[in-house]
């Protein structure tokens, strides 16, 4: 099976839920996106990537009970899977590998 791949948002998103643990939902994961990033995110851009995501395998979708806060509306919640998890392994070990490849610069 050919490894898939995950974008730099979709990492951020995946981070998000993996985070969030079984609460991720998408406006919990834009206000953490937000807060973490310090700029706006659209909503629309983050239910994208959850689809690509769940297509992908990295993560798992349920829906919650009606509330008559959201006018009867159910909000999705997500969660990654062992596939997500160890994607996001992945990423932080190759991220880690190619950082320690920079040599010791000086700026000054």
């Amino acid at each position: 099976m050919k490894s898939q791949s995950l974008g730099e948002f979709e990492e951020l998103v995946l981070l998000t839920v993996a985070a969030q643990h079984d609460q991720a939902y998408g406006v919990s994961i834009k206000e953490a996106l937000e807060e973490h990033l310090e700029k706006k995110v659209n909503i629309s851009a983050i239910h994208v990537a959850l689809k690509r995501m769940k297509e992908k395998g990295f993560v798992e979708s349920r829906f919650g009970g009606i509330t008559n806060d959201r006018g009867g509306r159910r909000k999705k919640f997500y969660v990654i899977t062992s596939v997500g998890k160890n994607k996001l392994d992945e990423q932080y070990d190759l991220r880690n590998r190619m950082y320690k490849d920079i040599p010791d610069i000086s700026f000054g």
